[in-house]
């Protein structure tokens, strides 16, 4: 199968978030700085925490409360969202809740996800005092596309980055959300460029 697309016309853009501002923040950036040939029509989240940040880029914030991963009505409200405004690309950038089946299936190949690279090491809460306790040497993060599987989806780009034990908690988190931000710009970027193909299950990227 080929596609044709206008390369004047940009894709339209959903950001979803929750309380941490760094992935968000790199995007908004790159985007007003001409690095992403994109529009962000809109940024959601399962809190009110970043709205001004929004705010500050003159782009809509949506709240929508998630009590808890793949709520039917929250992910409704969600899908109209997405679909009134024409959204080409969800991007999570560090949306902390799970994406049921259904929206996944809906936006299927257009649902870039980042997360940490300690996976499936060191799941769940606290990842980084996990490892930092464990006495890792790299740490890194994974951009991919979001399946039904959690996490497992076809990997688009991954970096990593030494530490040691003159590290800190504090440390790694900093050093990790500084590959988390540049790991997902990357993805996004390629994404937008039209540089990603999926076969049997792989993201293949072409330079």
């Amino acid at each position: 199968a080929c596609q044709i697309r206008w390369v004047q016309q940009p894709r339209r853009v959903a950001i979803f978030v929750s309380r941490a501002d760094h992935c968000l923040h790199d995007l908004l950036l790159l985007r007003r700085d001409g690095q992403l040939h994109c529009e962000i029509a809109l940024i959601v989240s399962n809190h009110a925490d970043l709205r001004p940040i929004a705010d500050r880029f003159e782009i809509p914030f949506h709240h929508i409360p998630v009590p808890t991963s793949g709520n039917p009505e929250a992910e409704d409200a969600q899908l109209s969202l997405l679909r009134e405004n024409d959204i080409d690309l969800v991007v999570l950038a560090r949306y902390m809740r799970v994406l049921s089946p259904d929206f996944i299936n809906a936006y299927a190949s257009r649902i870039i996800n980042i997360h940490h690279s300690f996976l499936p090491a060191f799941a769940g809460a606290a990842p980084y005092r996990q490892a930092h306790e464990k006495g890792v040497k790299l740490i890194g993060a994974t951009a991919h596309f979001a399946t039904a599987t959690l996490d497992d989806g076809p990997i688009i780009e991954q970096g990593v980055t030494r530490v040691s034990h003159r590290d800190s908690v504090q440390d790694m988190v900093r050093k990790g959300r500084d590959i988390e931000r540049t790991v997902l710009a990357r993805a996004v970027r390629w994404y937008l460029e039209d540089r990603i193909i999926e076969h049997n299950g792989r993201a293949i990227v072409f330079e």
